[in-house]
């Protein structure tokens, strides 16, 4: 666990952070729907479930709500739809950093209200032992070892993948041992992925609604549909490890987010490619629009990569302007 929080801090830079630390709009709808809005769904659900599934499956759809963003995908898909890389950078850190923290916390509510008791204290020095200051090591060696990630950005992940598996191919295998897996059936599952699906809808739905309202640009909505709608695997499964120790049923209760994750990659990746395809007549067009109204001085629309100018030769009386595109 200290090693794949390790290497985090080693590739996580925060000179990327700066750029989008400003937008405070951004932040603040972002973080409410991901610390916030996202378990107070969870505990909806979980009086809905009450009955109809174990449970362990119960406790893990509650889990996956209190987990924290997960900050590669978010601002992998950001990027590939054009929209606010530095402000996903920002939010997905921000909310990796505080999930460490307030996620056990939301989890001790849950168990102390269905009659458990958590060793918060306990629990947290573990989480700040195993976790953060391992995160906090490794960014501290950044300077001296970024360079070396980011080289290295392909091995480090497979290292990080690795160790995930690991941990939850052990949990899972001490599930079975325990004879976690005999009570629930199929149907439960299904319902439990079913959950899954519409949760990923209605948050993604709750943030667009949202942004819009606001009047946001189109690149603070797509950063902010993108980071709160995500939960983090690779830090969930560790800190599962943390929070539930030896819980017979850990296997049960990591299910929904093994089932979230794959989903969210699929369908983000879906959406943010057609998103990233459609910003792309849209500024060009904008681009024809500038440089009409420039007359005959060139005008660069960098995030487009063209460059569109009016000619010279042509008079602007008695003839259309004509445009010739250039790639840079």
């Amino acid at each position: 666990m200290a090693l794949i929080f390790f290497l985090h801090g080693v590739a996580l830079s925060f000179g990327a952070m700066r750029a989008g630390v400003l937008n405070w709009r951004l932040h603040a709808v972002v973080q409410t729907f991901t610390s916030l809005a996202f378990p107070l769904i969870g505990f909806a659900l979980s009086a809905a479930l009450d009955g109809r599934v174990a449970p362990e499956l119960k406790l893990g759809v509650f889990y996956l709500c209190a987990l924290p963003s997960t900050v590669s995908s978010s601002v992998a898909m950001t990027a590939a739809a054009r929209g606010n890389v530095a402000g996903a950078v920002f939010n997905a850190t921000l909310s990796s950093l505080i999930g460490t923290f307030l996620t056990p916390m939301w989890m001790a509510v849950v168990l102390t209200t269905s009659g458990h008791t958590v060793p918060l204290g306990s629990v947290m020095l573990d989480l700040l032992r195993w976790l953060v200051l391992p995160l906090a090591v490794g960014q501290g060696l950044h300077p001296w070892l970024g360079a070396w990630a980011v080289r290295h950005k392909a091995g480090i992940g497979l290292v990080d993948r690795g160790t995930i598996l690991l941990l939850v191919y052990t949990s899972f295998c001490e599930s079975f041992k325990q004879g976690a897996w005999w009570g629930p059936g199929a149907g439960q599952v299904v319902l439990v992925a079913f959950v899954c699906a519409a949760l990923f809808a209605l948050v993604a739905g709750l943030t667009s609604a949202a942004a819009r309202t606001l009047a946001f640009s189109r690149e603070d909505r797509l950063a902010a549909i993108f980071c709160a709608s995500k939960k983090t695997l690779a830090s969930g499964v560790p800190m599962a490890k943390l929070i539930f120790g030896a819980h017979p049923g850990l296997g049960l209760i990591l299910l929904p987010i093994m089932i979230y994750h794959p989903l969210q990659l699929m369908v983000g990746g879906v959406l943010a490619q057609r998103w990233g395809r459609d910003a792309v007549p849209a500024v060009g067009n904008a681009a024809l629009r500038i440089a009409d109204g420039a007359g005959d001085c060139p005008t660069l629309v960098a995030k487009s990569r063209l460059c569109w100018w009016r000619s010279p030769a042509i008079p602007r009386l008695g003839r259309a302007p004509r445009w010739s595109p250039s790639v840079r």
